[in-house]
């Protein structure tokens, strides 16, 4: 069961999971984290994340697996645009005389 501490502001932190590899598989882990630049726990969560979606995928081959990302995307480009109210005008700096 993941744990979840909460931070001094008093919001809830992400979920915290122990996870024990093989000496090999860490070295592997390590090597890829440097290779994109990312944090070995980064990495860790990105393979996980995308291991987790290779597999519900395959389990419900008709149901299309839709992340949260692609939902608000696809929200933000379905609206029409808009105009801004109140738009800021220019200021007007008088020059020294």
């Amino acid at each position: 069961m993941p744990t979840r501490q909460t931070s001094s502001s008093g919001k809830p932190k992400s979920p915290r999971i122990q996870v024990v590899l093989p000496e090999d598989l860490c070295e592997r882990l390590t090597w890829l984290a440097e290779q994109e630049s990312r944090t070995v726990s980064n990495m860790a969560r990105v393979l996980i994340q995308q291991g987790v979606q290779r597999q519900e995928q395959a389990q419900s081959v008709s149901k299309p697996v839709v992340s949260q990302e692609e939902r608000f995307r696809s929200a933000l480009e379905a609206q029409q645009p808009r105009r801004l109210r109140g738009a800021p005008r220019r200021l007007r700096l008088q020059r020294p005389r």
